[in-house]
């Protein structure tokens, strides 16, 4: 049984990478070519966040990147939640 990951904003995440980002000037789509989700971000706020998850050390470390306010930032928690639930995001492991 496959269960799903916990989010936590003080650990690294990153997009999976089978996932694609288009940007729209609503936010951006992402597509999942692996299961072939399809996912709209209605906030360019959180299209930052996204792809400032790739360079920070955190989820919160990317959000504060991207400008977020204390609001915002539980927000996006939510937001980026959803995503790694839907396998949009996966947690970057360490390398060893």
């Amino acid at each position: 049984m496959h269960t799903a990951p916990v989010f936590d904003l003080d650990r690294a995440w990153d997009l999976h990478p089978q996932v694609s980002v288009r940007p729209e000037p609503f936010g951006a789509l992402l597509y999942h070519f692996g299961t072939r989700r399809l996912s709209f971000l209605k906030d360019r706020g959180l299209l930052a966040v996204v792809q400032a998850l790739a360079a920070a050390p955190t989820a919160r470390a990317a959000c504060q990147a991207a400008g977020a306010s204390a609001d915002d930032v539980a927000r996006y928690a939510r937001a980026l939640t959803v995503l790694a639930r839907s396998s949009m995001l996966i947690e970057r492991r360490p390398a060893p």
